[in-house]
């Protein structure tokens, strides 16, 4: 490899780290404003001003604020170790084991992002375009269940289907975990437990 051609593979590579860099300093710097100051209230520029890089920066990074939503919400999930539920329902032999990967998955999301999932929830109340990312959030993590619980047996589920997939969403989300560790004081493993324990119970033909 000629020399030249080595240093400007290099230079290639330190680039596209520092974007890299830059991208997760914009993501985390949008974070820290969007949950001290509401949705509404921070702009492009002050998301800018506070990851200490230009607008036109935070633009040519993410396209606009509904871009850089989107970016934490990717963020909120691999928070979560995604790849670790999938091993985990790859190597449970039995649908109460994946059940309890699955409650694992939210148990991670709701305690490390718990409180970007609210704004994103709450915010979607009024802002069409948080709106749509709720709506897409809630249908993805729908369809997760669906694929998994349409893996089994027929004769598994108790409920149909749909029922058991309404049933998953009402027992294992932000407001239930919130309810239970602040306001009640359970540990996230006892709540990770009484919705392994819970929805084997309501789900499952024993």
């Amino acid at each position: 490899m000629d020399d030249r051609e080595g240093v400007r593979r290099y230079d290639s590579l330190r680039r596209r780290a520092q974007a890299r860099e830059t991208r997760a300093e914009i993501a985390e710097a949008a974070r820290r404003l969007f949950l001290a100051r509401g949705w509404a209230a921070t702009t492009v520029s002050d998301v800018a001003r506070e990851a200490g890089v230009s607008t036109p920066t935070v633009y040519s990074a993410y396209g606009n604020k509904t871009g850089l939503a989107w970016a934490l919400i990717h963020a909120a999930d691999l928070s979560a170790e995604p790849s670790r539920m999938l091993a985990d329902l790859e190597s449970s032999p039995t649908p109460a084991g994946q059940l309890a990967a699955m409650a694992g998955y939210d148990r991670r999301l709701f305690e490390r992002a718990g409180d970007l999932i609210t704004l994103i929830r709450d915010a979607a109340r009024t802002e069409p375009d948080f709106a749509d990312l709720y709506r897409h959030a809630r249908h993805a993590a729908d369809q997760t269940r669906i694929d998994v619980f349409s893996s089994w047996p027929p004769s598994t589920l108790r409920p149909d289907l749909t029922t058991a997939v309404d049933i998953y969403a009402a027992l294992c989300n932000i407001d239930a975990y919130t309810t239970l560790t602040l306001e009640r004081s359970w540990h996230p493993d006892r709540v990770q437990q009484w919705w392994s324990d819970t929805l084997t119970r309501e789900l499952l033909d024993s």
